[in-house]
């Protein structure tokens, strides 16, 4: 059997709502195996760890909770995206999309960035080294 990595906590939470987004209601096991299901088996999503993110979206109007019974005819509540939050979560997919950014470039970049304090009106450039990017990027 292979080992699962954690979520992280600050991820966990767009995962809980894309997969909300994507699912429509679930309760916090079908999340949490979705979840799972998606990354492959790569993931492992802690009950600890779930159960604070679904109550600080819920307190915050990104999800709505409401009982009811699941597949086994248990009593469970069903989280739910709420309306606001789709739009919000589709402007931000959005977002992400148009700045082409993926985590794994930044955790992948070679060690050999040198970091040139250039002055242009008062902001600070960085410039990667060639191997890496050509662009230069403000910090």
């Amino acid at each position: 059997m292979k080992n699962k990595n954690d979520v992280w906590q600050g991820t966990l939470a767009l995962m809980v709502l894309k997969t909300l987004d994507a699912m429509g209601p679930q309760h916090s096991y079908g999340i949490a195996r979705r979840i799972e299901q998606i990354s492959a088996d790569q993931l492992s999503v802690n009950h600890g760890t779930l159960y604070p993110v679904l109550l600080k979206l819920a307190q915050e109007g990104s999800i709505a909770a409401k009982w009811g019974a699941s597949e086994n005819n248990r009593k469970a509540k069903f989280y739910i995206l709420t309306q606001t939050r789709r739009k919000q979560l589709e402007s931000e997919k959005q977002h992400w999309l148009d700045l082409g950014f993926k985590p794994q470039n930044v955790l992948t970049a070679e060690t050999d960035l040198f970091a040139a304090a250039l002055t242009n009106q008062g902001a600070a450039f960085f410039i990667a080294a060639p191997s890496t990017s050509s662009r230069l990027c403000r910090r």
